[in-house]
């Protein structure tokens, strides 16, 4: 799989299909959304940012951005969730500010 984490890569390889059988889930939720694909992968990026789960961000980032979501476009879906949960979201927008710019996001970010 390209772009994600390392440890990503572990949970497909070794939990025995759980992995496998996760991500058929995401991609039937994907399939059926009544959203644009941009529009999803923004609502996702929200949802991870919102749950600091910012592992996972840069996957999400490139693939908006490869979907044509424009950087203020992403900063915008962080932002969504700042009522709710507060400067919970910092962390995130920095780093997806960071692996927008960046031509290949790092296969190493463990948070």
């Amino acid at each position: 799989m390209k772009n994600v984490t390392n440890d990503f890569k572990v949970f497909m390889e070794e939990s025995n299909g759980v992995g496998q059988a996760f991500m058929s889930t995401v991609m039937k939720i994907s399939e059926v959304s009544a959203l644009e694909p941009k529009t999803h992968e923004l609502a996702y990026i929200s949802v991870l940012a919102a749950l600091q789960m910012v592992s996972g961000l840069p996957f999400h980032v490139k693939q908006a951005k490869e979907l044509g979501a424009s950087l203020e476009e992403v900063k915008s879906a962080i932002l969504v969730g700042t009522p709710i949960v507060g400067l919970r979201i910092s962390p995130s927008f920095a780093i997806a500010i960071n692996f927008y710019n960046s031509e290949t996001p790092s296969e190493n970010t463990n948070n």
